[in-house]
């Protein structure tokens, strides 16, 4: 069974989850997110990245039943659960590192992995009817892993109210933690996503990459080191050849400005 359906118009390329109505993150799901974002990255038709899970549950994180049928191995799972937390944490740094722009699209309830998923985008965009939550102390456990991703994206106090009370959070808490950029009525979600995702790739260039790659290299060092790697990306965004000479073929739209 195909646990992701790939689309591709004008630029942007639509990874839509597509296991069960929960959508939750098996290895096999993990491994063909793994493969879309990788192949993405050499794919110079692809532009903009949109993450996909419809209906009322955008991901309910790791498959469970899953994770439970593998008790039965003679290892009791050991080298399952290894293999699937690994890939899943390649895959989620893939999709952070994408050189292209990546969107999620949330219209309904991402909890645990599904959260971490959100998070590893770098714009997402709710439906007023989504919930977020890191529910693993409900169960005993911990979102240790999704945590490492939503830490990146909210406060320290939100990630906090998140993994110690396991609550669900609407969209508008998920927007005011920083895990959002906007949140939407339901009916104008779809709309709003296509529009920023076509806009995005009307105007992303190889330039634009090298600078969304130079801004995530950037936040985690001093500020001095931060302005020295900003500084040389800037000094090369305009010796490029495209930026210097208007007449070359595949200017950026931006450089005419």
């Amino acid at each position: 069974m195909s646990t992701i359906t790939e689309s591709r118009t004008g630029g942007i390329l639509t990874l839509t989850l597509e296991n069960g109505v929960a959508h939750p993150l098996s290895l096999g799901m993990i491994r063909a997110l793994h493969r879309a974002v990788e192949g993405a990255q050499s794919d110079p038709e692809t532009r903009v990245i949109v993450v996909h899970g419809p209906g009322r549950i955008f991901s309910a994180g790791h498959d469970l039943k899953e994770i439970a049928a593998h008790r039965a191995d003679p290892d009791r799972g050991a080298a399952y659960i290894r293999d699937l937390f690994e890939s899943c944490a390649a895959m989620m740094q893939a999709l952070a590192g994408s050189r292209k722009p990546t969107i999620a699209r949330v219209e309904g309830l991402a909890t645990a992995a599904g959260l971490q998923l959100i998070a590893a985008c770098d714009l997402a965009f709710l439906s007023e009817s989504a919930r977020v939550c890191l529910p693993g102390v409900k169960r005993g456990g911990f979102c240790t892993t999704p945590a490492v991703g939503v830490a990146r994206k909210a406060s320290r106090a939100a990630l906090m109210e998140l993994l110690l009370t396991g609550a669900e959070k609407s969209a508008d808490w998920a927007l005011r933690a920083g895990l959002a950029a906007e949140v939407l009525p339901d009916a104008a979600l779809a709309a709003h996503v296509a529009e920023v995702a076509e806009t995005l790739a009307g105007r992303f260039s190889p330039i634009s990459e090298n600078g969304l790659a130079a801004t995530r290299q950037q936040l985690d060092l001093p500020l001095d080191q931060a302005y020295a790697l900003a500084t040389e990306a800037m000094i090369g965004h305009f010796m490029d050849p495209a930026l210097r000479d208007p007449a070359l073929p595949g200017k950026p739209a931006a450089a005419a400005e």
